[in-house]
């Protein structure tokens, strides 16, 4: 199985940032950053997996105080090119396990990075952490998407997600264990004479928002809020992915 701390390295970590475009895109980052910012409140936010910044920084420049825990050292030395330790501290570490404060009001993971733990003890264990980090009535904003499984014909463990010129997304499954790899397959004229292909692969533990809200209840949260997108949007059963808020109970 691929190596997390391998997988985010200084070539992941320059290649990350799309300012602009995609996921960095203002029609992505607007909505989320204006939903975390009113989870906040009035008071600090913490966001596990911070990587380069993506969402904290625009999150800091809307008054929140921000706080972050990450993995990778090539994530933050790329965050640190753009903001900080005055501003935005961050502590290096797993977030099943680091500490970064406490009375936090908001704690929060996006862009499907609890999938990026590849068991359910570890999987609970974040749910444990965030716990740790919240005062009493916080909340756990979580970005997660829903398994398709039902694209999976019978018989074959993978499906093609993304088919672009230059790009294409295969994600394979293991069903048994709920791991899901998706092949990064990039090719084109700049590499080589357009014969050749680069393949990057990133492995995650799929979770459904049953199996997320059972997690959470072993940590002392309450779902509270759960939609299809940043922009409140329902969520239905044909919803590929889901934004869910937990609150933790009171002691």
């Amino acid at each position: 199985m691929i190596n997390q701390q391998q997988l985010w390295d200084e070539d992941a970590a320059k290649q990350y940032d799309t300012p602009g475009e995609g996921m960095f895109s203002p029609e992505v980052l607007g909505p989320t950053v204006e939903v975390l910012s009113r989870l906040a409140g009035n008071g600090p936010a913490v966001e596990f997996a911070i990587g380069t910044g993506r969402v904290a920084i625009p999150l800091w420049e809307a008054g929140v105080q921000v706080s972050g825990i990450e993995l990778s050292h090539a994530m933050i030395s790329r965050l640190r090119e753009k903001v900080g330790e005055d501003h935005i501290p961050v502590v290096q570490g797993d977030m099943t396990e680091a500490a970064a404060g406490e009375n936090f009001s908001l704690a929060y993971l996006v862009f499907n990075t609890i999938a990026n733990l590849l068991t359910q003890d570890e999987q609970v264990r974040c749910f444990q952490n965030a716990a740790r980090h919240l005062a009493s009535g916080g909340r756990f904003a979580i970005e997660l998407w829903v398994p398709q499984l039902r694209s999976l014909s019978p018989g074959h463990r993978g499906t093609v997600e993304v088919s672009e010129p230059g790009y294409l997304l295969v994600d394979t499954y293991d069903v048994l264990r709920q791991h899901v790899i998706s092949h990064h397959v990039r090719f084109g004229p700049e590499l080589s004479d357009g014969r050749d292909a680069r393949i990057g692969r990133t492995p995650h533990r799929y979770v459904w928002p049953s199996e997320l809200d059972l997690m959470a209840r072993m940590a002392g949260f309450e779902l509270e809020y759960r939609w299809a997108d940043w922009d409140h949007s329902e969520f239905t059963a044909e919803s590929r992915s889901h934004v869910s808020v937990y609150r933790l109970a009171a002691p």
